[in-house]
C-alpha cells in the first residue's frame, strides 16, 4: 500500500507504517529544517509545504500515486499540555486535513490526535464531512503501552475507507494489542544504569520521579533537569533523596518513542526534543498498519458502529498490570 504523510514531523507515523509493509511516497510538512535529516533516514521524497494552503498541498499530492493519506494535525489546541482552546487557530489544520482528504479522495486515510479531541466540536464536524463524502469510519483510542511502546500515551485515531463498515478496523487492532503494559525496564532490557528518573511535570503538584519498572509518562517536547527546589511527592517512588535521579537524554527519549537507535536527528536539543515529543510512537503506528492489512485481507463484518460512544478506548481482552 502506498501512502502520503501530512504533518510528518520527524516521521514516527511514516516509519511505523513502513515497518508494517507500506510504502511512503512523500512526506509533507511546513518545516524546512526537517529536510536536513529526512534523507538520512528515509528514501522517499520530502516536500516543505504550507498545509494551510490547500491548493498548493493538493498540487503536491497529485504528483504521486497513493492509496492512503495519513497525518497528525497539530494538537496543541486540544491537548492537556496546551491551552485546550479550539479558537486559537491551530485546530483549523484539522479541518484542512479533512478538506484535503475529501478533495483528493484516497481509498483510505488515517488521522492521529490527542485523546481530548473526542470532546471537540471539530471532530464531530469533520466526521460528518467524511461521512457525507462516502467514507466509512473507524474511531478508537489506544494506549501506547499496549503497542510494544514503554510509555503511557493515549492517542485518538480515525481511519476512513471508501468501502466497508464503520468501526471495522477496531476488531483487528484489538487482536494485536499486548495484554501487558510495556515497561521501560522490559523494553530497554539491561542497557540502563539507573532505576529512577525525572520527567518534568506540567505543574509541581504532580509527580516528577518515575521508576523504570513502569511505563514512562507521556514524552513531551520539554526536557529539563531536576529543579534544585524539587521536593519528593507522596506519589513519587519510595526514594529517600534525589542524589542518583537521572534525567533521560534526547536519545533515550527517542527510544521511548520506539525510534531506532541509529535514527538521525538534527543535533539541536530543543528542536529535536519537540520533534520527538510530537511524534507518533513508531511501534504504535506499526501495529495500526498491520491491522489495516488484516482488515483488507478479511471479510469479517462488524456490528459496533458508534463513533462517539464510551467504548472508543480499545483495550486487549485481558488487561494486566506491568
Amino acid at each position: 500500500m502506498k501512502f502520503i504523510d501530512l504533518f510528518c514531523g520527524c516521521g514516527g507515523l511514516t516509519l511505523g507504517l513502513e515497518k508494517a509493509g507500506m510504502k511512503c511516497m512523500t512526506s509533507i510538512d511546513n518545516l524546512k529544517e526537517i529536510k536536513n535529516f529526512h534523507y538520512k533516514n528515509f528514501k522517499h521524497d520530502y516536500v516543505a509545504c504550507d498545509i494551510n494552503n490547500i491548493k498548493e498541498t493538493i498540487s503536491v499530492i497529485n504528483n504521486y500515486n497513493f492509496d492512503m493519506i495519513v497525518g497528525g494535525p497539530p494538537c496543541q489546541d486540544f491537548s492537556s499540555a496546551g491551552k485546550r482552546d479550539e479558537s486559537l487557530g491551530r485546530a483549523d489544520l484539522t479541518y484542512k486535513f479533512s478538506e484535503i482528504i475529501t478533495k483528493t479522495k484516497p481509498k483510505y486515510f488515517l488521522m492521529e490526535n490527542v485523546e481530548r479531541i473526542k470532546k471537540s466540536k471539530i471532530l464531530k464536524n469533520i466526521i460528518n464531512r467524511f461521512k457525507s463524502n462516502d467514507y466509512y469510519l473507524s474511531a478508537f483510542i489506544l494506549n501506547a503501552y499496549n503497542c510494544n511502546v514503554p510509555q503511557d500515551r493515549k492517542r485518538y485515531f480515525l481511519f476512513g475507507q471508501l468501502k466497508g463498515q464503520n468501526n471495522s478496523l477496531n476488531f483487528f487492532v484489538k487482536k494485536r494489542l499486548s495484554p501487558v503494559a510495556m515497561t521501560v525496564r522490559k523494553y530497554f532490557k539491561d542497557t540502563l544504569d539507573y532505576k529512577f528518573y525525572y520527567r518534568h511535570p506540567r505543574n509541581y503538584n504532580r509527580r516528577g520521579i518515575f521508576s523504570i519498572d513502569e511505563p514512562s509518562p507521556t514524552i513531551r517536547g520539554v526536557n529539563r533537569p531536576v529543579p534544585s527546589g524539587y521536593k519528593i511527592r507522596p506519589n513519587d517512588p519510595n526514594i529517600k533523596s534525589l542524589k542518583n535521579i537521572k534525567v533521560m537524554n534526547t536519545r533515550e527519549r527517542s527510544l521511548i518513542q520506539t525510534f531506532p537507535k541509529k535514527f538521525n536527528f538534527l543535533g539541536k536539543k530543543t528542536f529535536d526534543e519537540q520533534l520527538i515529543g510530537n511524534a507518533v510512537p513508531v511501534n504504535m503506528a506499526k501495529l495500526i498498519g498491520e491491522s489495516i492489512f488484516d482488515l483488507i485481507k478479511s471479510k469479517k463484518k462488524n456490528t459496533q458502529t458508534d463513533l462517539f460512544g464510551k467504548n472508543l478506548l480499545v483495550l486487549p481482552n485481558e488487561v494486566l498490570k506491568p
